[in-house]
């Protein structure tokens, strides 16, 4: 059985969380605090969460733990099975962490007046997608896909960051509310996460 290295509020913890319920596997879910109670098998270069341990295997970092679960469980495929579509996919999440999921951080370190300029690029960047999205049903087209699950848990958090979209952001918003309402990503959610968002 594979078991999956969680943070109750992480992120990251969340997009592995929801691909593995995606794909309805047998697996176990450990909530570790990584300021207080450091799991001794956590050990590895960056000391985070999400670690994945299967077998002899221990991986880490989200993108790559995902992309493992995807090919070694295919069904349902979540990365395109064109390889031009998925090195598409791939650019897609690298920039996600690159120009999206960066400010995380910066909103939470940072004085007021630097907190909120972050936040207003973040509100500017998710909202460029409103119009994609109003066009076609998910981020790829009309497949579900790991651009889904790594995006979704993001705008789940928003409020949580005091990230204010606009009037313009509104099929955003809608896409968001259909990811929001899968059963896995409901499955995938900690009771700290329900709470982040009112």
């Amino acid at each position: 059985m594979m078991t999956l290295y969680s943070g109750p509020s992480d992120l990251f913890s969340q997009q592995c969380r929801f691909v593995l319920f995606e794909k309805q596997m047998n697996f176990q879910i450990i909530d570790v605090d990584m300021f207080s109670s450091p799991d001794i098998e956590l050990a590895h270069p960056y000391n985070t969460v999400p670690v994945l341990i299967d077998r002899e295997l221990v991986l880490y970092e989200a993108n790559i733990i995902n992309e493992y679960i995807d090919e070694r469980f295919p069904h349902p495929q979540l990365m395109p099975a064109d390889p031009v579509m998925r090195a598409r996919a791939r650019l897609f999440l690298y920039r996600f962490e690159k120009e999206l999921f960066s400010h995380v951080s910066l909103i939470e370190q940072s004085d007021q007046k630097a907190a909120s300029k972050e936040r207003q690029t973040i509100s500017d960047y998710v909202t460029q997608y409103s119009d994609l999205l109003s066009k076609q049903k998910y981020l790829l087209g009309n497949e579900f896909s790991m651009l889904d699950i790594s995006f979704a848990p993001f705008l789940w958090r928003l409020d949580h960051y005091g990230v204010k979209l606009g009037k313009d952001a509104a099929h955003l918003m809608k896409y968001a509310e259909r990811i929001f309402s899968r059963p896995a990503y409901l499955q995938s959610m900690t009771p700290t996460e329900k709470s982040m968002r009112t």
